[in-house]
């Protein structure tokens, strides 16, 4: 969710939008999206995609949605079989939307929204609580190399991280990440990228794991599926 930056005025004027949960028990539900400029939910089609990507690592797993806006793809987590969800949103209107909706949906409650500027929250979250991330800051806010610095530390081995921003905004993360997918559209770039969680050996010796099969006729190349729009 595409957010104005941090001190830009809200307006609810013309009132709330929505978006739809694509998929799972909740599938059709409406998520009202309060009128904002600057205000932008991930495209249906990436949702689509990213949770086609996520479905082997999915059920079951502990989710947060940064920067939540409308809580599209941390609710689309729950819906499709995670066990938990936790909504950062800072903008007060926002967030108290967030809770409503959960109040509203049938097993709602595994969402917890959280009305708190993610910087200032980053820090004070225990280590390794997290199995799957989306990090979507707003643009031009200079926000997305700090909370992906803030985030990781919250990341468990095998974990997976999803990232979307402008598409000439480099993302870099320490070892142990790799790119497992990303996709395009003509202003914005969203990859998902893992995490290989690092075993010890009978000898002593760490050795990384891959979550996911990879392709066994190109063992080094990264598992790569693009599209534009």
């Amino acid at each position: 969710m595409k957010k104005p930056a941090r001190n830009a005025p809200r307006s609810v004027a013309n009132g709330p939008g929505q978006v739809r949960v694509i998929g799972g028990r909740w599938r059709g539900s409406k998520l009202p999206v309060v009128d904002s400029a600057g205000l932008r939910p991930t495209p249906d089609r990436v949702r689509e995609t990213l949770f086609n990507w996520l479905a082997p690592v999915i059920d079951g797993a502990m989710v947060l949605d940064l920067f939540a806006g409308s809580g599209a793809l941390g609710l689309e987590a729950l819906s499709r079989g995670a066990a938990s969800a936790v909504l950062v949103e800072r903008d007060p209107v926002l967030a108290a939307s967030l809770l409503a909706t959960t109040q509203r949906l049938q097993g709602g409650q595994a969402a917890r929204v959280v009305q708190a500027d993610a910087m200032h929250w980053l820090p004070t979250q225990p280590r390794a609580s997290f199995d799957i991330a989306f990090v979507d800051p707003p643009f031009a806010t200079g926000l997305l190399k700090p909370a992906l610095a803030g985030v990781l530390p919250l990341m468990r081995d095998g974990a997976w991280l999803h990232v979307e921003g402008p598409v000439d905004e480099p993302v870099t993360l320490p070892g142990g990440w790799s790119l497992h997918r990303e996709g395009r559209t003509r202003e914005v770039r969203h990859a998902l990228y893992r995490h290989r969680p690092v075993l010890t050996a009978g000898d002593g010796t760490r050795v990384g794991v891959d979550t996911l099969p990879i392709d066994p006729a190109r063992p080094d190349v990264p598992d790569l599926e693009r599209f534009a729009q």
